[in-house]
């Protein structure tokens, strides 16, 4: 495997905690972190890393990968990956795409490994989530905690129904600040998510997720006061019908006590009982 803080002197670049760049340059770390698609079996036809860098994951995802697709904004890094990995672009095996991952077209990928830059990393991951395939992203530790926490915590909100919506996530490691150059200011975290149906139905998914953050808004309040509070942000024509029909044991709840299956539950009458704005 190729040294990262050689790929960075090879670069001639240096992190920017301005731009959002910290290399992570810990060999254990990044030899760990594909390993952690193998655990659940993933398929490893087609990897998809957003934030290439310097290319010290792009390497390891090279060696268990037999194609893989590396997404980097900076044009200089773009080039230097394009030269650095030549006989992997010129034989197929890697494509770098110059640009913004959340404009640019992604191909279509059997799983990604990311170190994403912390700015945008919300989301570029609500951006993959949807396309259903296994997921081993770096974030935050804090916004990683917020991702897998359970209804009742102090971390349980709305990242977390909207995270496990999609996927069952797992928070694999706790990445140290030493890992990276710069070191960022607060601890990182690995999430795996391994896609899955949820244990319930929703007719309408934009809306549900709509409602759920419409609720969070208001999370200190009951949610009989939330629902009246936030047809703005939720786009219901009448939230007076929700209260009336919605059971009393659910409307004297708080949203952070709510589970994904009873939220899904709501919004699904809400829909049934007050309809949309017609711009909702």
């Amino acid at each position: 495997m190729r040294d990262p803080d050689a790929l960075i002197a090879r670069a001639g670049v240096r992190g920017d905690p301005d731009r959002d760049q910290h290399f992570l340059v810990d060999d254990r770390v990044l030899d760990r972190l594909p390993t952690y698609l193998e655990d659940i079996e993933a398929d490893t036809g087609h990897l998809l890393e957003i934030g290439g860098g310097t290319g010290a994951l792009t390497d390891r995802l090279l060696a268990v990968g037999d194609e893989v697709t590396v997404v980097e904004r900076d044009p200089k890094l773009a080039a230097f990956l394009c030269e650095e990995f030549r006989e992997e672009v010129e034989s197929g095996r890697l494509t770098v795409i110059e640009g913004d991952a959340l404009e640019v077209d992604l191909p279509e990928f059997t799983a990604s490994v990311s170190n994403l830059p912390y700015g945008v990393s919300s989301e570029i991951a609500f951006r993959l989530f949807p396309e259903k395939r296994p997921l081993v992203l770096m974030f935050q530790q804090e916004f990683a905690e917020r991702m897998v926490a359970e209804p009742g915590t102090s971390a349980y909100g709305r990242l977390s129904v909207s995270s496990q919506h999609y996927a069952a996530v797992e928070l694999v490691e706790s990445i140290p600040k030493e890992a990276f150059s710069p070191p960022p200011a607060v601890q990182s975290a690995v999430v795996r998510a391994e896609p899955r149906a949820p244990d319930y139905a929703v007719d309408d998914e934009a809306f549900f997720l709509r409602f759920v953050k419409a609720l969070f808004t208001q999370r200190r309040k009951t949610i009989r006061n939330a629902i009246r509070n936030t047809a703005h942000i939720s786009g219901l024509t009448e939230p007076e019908a929700v209260v009336e029909a919605a059971d009393e044991e659910v409307l004297r709840k708080r949203a952070g006590a709510m589970a994904p299956a009873e939220f899904a539950a709501l919004a699904q009458l809400a829909l049934e009982t007050s309809g949309l704005e017609s711009n909702g």
